[in-house]
Parts: structure tokens; C-alpha cells; sequence
């Protein structure tokens, strides 16, 4: 997903922390749909492992399009869609953005009637390629036109988008729910006590667990994205993340926001790269 860089002029400070809010809810469903999306295609092509993996990672990941992403695009068509559409510049977009909600909602019913994991694999990347550019267009040039129009308030439509989707609470803040902090740095002894564990040896610990590359994230969207991809992690499963450093602050707002549910091993510190394994705790453990 890429965010444009120039400058917009919002008409209010409300729209303007509507727009990142916006943004910010777009950032953790790429996150969330892309850890969903290699989990399906890494079972799927992993021909010594049973089907059941990926069987599993496809309903979950039809599950998730039905309770999150589906409900979005049609708060999109009923709250903020219509604005857009007013608006000269926005009717021919707002066309081709309905036109990729078709696209999207059919892709989930090949999903859902998939039965051989390549073609659900199949379905799946389509899905995660279409909803990325959906993404840049909404990002890039949809909420742009919304905020430089003295005739709409984002702010408004938001909340529009907050009524319809009864309430969810994904888009009441911006990225950054936590103060961003480091933590004190914290000992082998005290991992221990905590039950983890901290190493810089790579190893196994990594295999099965799906790969999220933080560099190639714009940084204004960084955290919510690995926050989403996280959401996704099930207890007792793990996502490998990939930073261009330390991500100190994103730990600390990871265990401000997951209370402690996640543990973190260092697979590698730098310089080019640092890759930690983040495992939820399943229950009872």
C-alpha cells in the first residue's frame, strides 16, 4: 500500500484526524489481510503438510472478509462514497471504486466455495492484490478530494461509517494508540522470569510462521499495519516480523495494546535487519 506524500490542505482539524483515522483502519486490514493471505498460500504449497492448515487458514480468512472487510466497503458505499460522488471530480472514481467492492465481494465467494487449497490460494492472492490498490486509490485519492471540499466534513462521514458498522471501534483513534516510548531495556534474567526469550540465533524457532516486512511500510502507517497483521495471529501461532530496526516503541505499544499477550525472540539484530518472532500465548500456557 502506498500513501501519497504532497501536501493536503483540510478544512478543519477534525477532518484532518478524521483522514488519519481513516488511513490508519486501512493500514491494520492490509495488515490483517496480508498475514491471512500467506498463511493460506504457505499451507497451500507446503505438499508435506496436510490440507487441514490450509483448510483452516481459508475459513479463517473468509470469516475475517465477512465480519471485517465486507462490512467495510459497504459502510464506505453508504457513509462516504455518496460525498464523493456529489462532487465532480469524484463521480468517475467513485464508479471504479464500486466496481472493485464488486470484484472484492466476489473474490470472497470463490474463497468460500473453494475446495482445493491452490485455487483457494489463488483466490486469496487476487483478493490481497485488488484490496491493496483499492487501498492507494482510497488513500491517495479519494479522502484527499473529501478534504479539500469546504461542502464536506470528514469528520462527519466517520462518523457516518461509525453508525453503520454499529459502532466499531477501529476507527475511534490514529495510529498510535500507545505513547510511543521505549522500554527500559530488559535483561536475559528478567526474560526468563517473564517467560521469554530473548536470542540473536536464529534458528528454527521461525518455521511455519508466516513474514510481515516492515521496511517496505510507509512509516505514517507502519504500526497500525503490523497491529493488524497481529490481530490476525491466533493463540498458540506466531508472526515473524522483519524491521529496518530495533522497533523498541512498537514493542511497547504491542504490549500496551495486547496486555502482555504476546512474547518476543530476537532471530536477528541488525545492522541491515532485525527479525523477531512474535508468538500469542495460547490459553492455559
Amino acid at each position: 500500500m502506498t500513501v501519497d506524500t504532497t501536501v493536503e490542505i483540510a478544512t478543519s482539524r477534525e477532518d484532518a484526524e478524521a483522514v488519519d483515522a481513516v488511513r490508519a483502519h486501512h493500514a491494520e486490514l492490509s495488515g490483517a489481510l496480508t498475514l491471512r493471505t500467506t498463511t493460506l498460500t504457505s499451507a497451500a504449497a507446503a505438499v508435506a503438510d496436510s490440507a487441514g492448515r490450509a483448510e483452516r487458514a481459508r475459513h479463517d480468512l473468509v470469516e475475517w472478509c465477512r465480519a471485517e472487510l465486507v462490512p467495510h466497503a459497504l459502510a464506505e458505499e453508504t457513509a462516504m462514497y455518496p460525498a464523493a460522488q456529489s462532487l465532480p471530480e469524484g463521480r468517475l472514481l467513485v464508479s471504479g471504486m464500486l466496481a472493485d467492492h464488486a470484484v472484492l465481494t466476489g473474490l470472497v465467494g470463490d474463497l468460500a466455495d473453494a475446495v482445493d487449497p491452490v485455487v483457494a490460494a489463488g483466490a486469496a492472492r487476487a483478493l490481497h492484490v485488488l484490496f491493496e490498490s483499492h487501498l492507494a486509490k482510497e488513500n491517495d485519492l479519494l479522502l484527499p478530494l473529501l478534504l479539500a471540499s469546504p461542502a464536506v466534513s470528514v469528520a462527519d462521514l466517520l462518523q457516518g461509517m461509525h453508525t453503520v458498522l454499529g459502532g466499531h471501534e477501529a476507527f475511534e483513534a490514529a495510529p498510535g494508540r500507545a505513547p510511543e516510548v521505549a522500554p527500559a531495556d530488559v535483561t536475559r534474567e528478567e526474560d526468563a522470569a517473564h517467560g521469554r526469550h530473548r536470542c540473536t540465533c536464529g534458528g528454527s524457532e521461525e518455521a511455519g510462521h508466516p513474514e510481515l516486512d516492515a521496511r517496505s511500510i510507509p512509516h505514517a502507517i507502519r504500526h497500525a499495519t503490523i497491529f493488524g497483521a497481529l490481530d490476525a495471529v491466533s493463540p498458540g501461532a506466531g508472526l515473524v516480523l522483519v524491521a529496518p530496526h530495533d522497533p523498541l516503541p512498537l514493542l511497547a505499544q504491542a504490549a500496551d495494546r495486547y496486555d502482555g499477550a504476546f512474547t518476543v525472540d530476537y532471530l536477528e539484530r541488525g545492522p541491515e535487519a532485525w527479525r523477531l518472532l512474535l508468538t500469542r500465548v495460547a490459553p492455559g500456557t
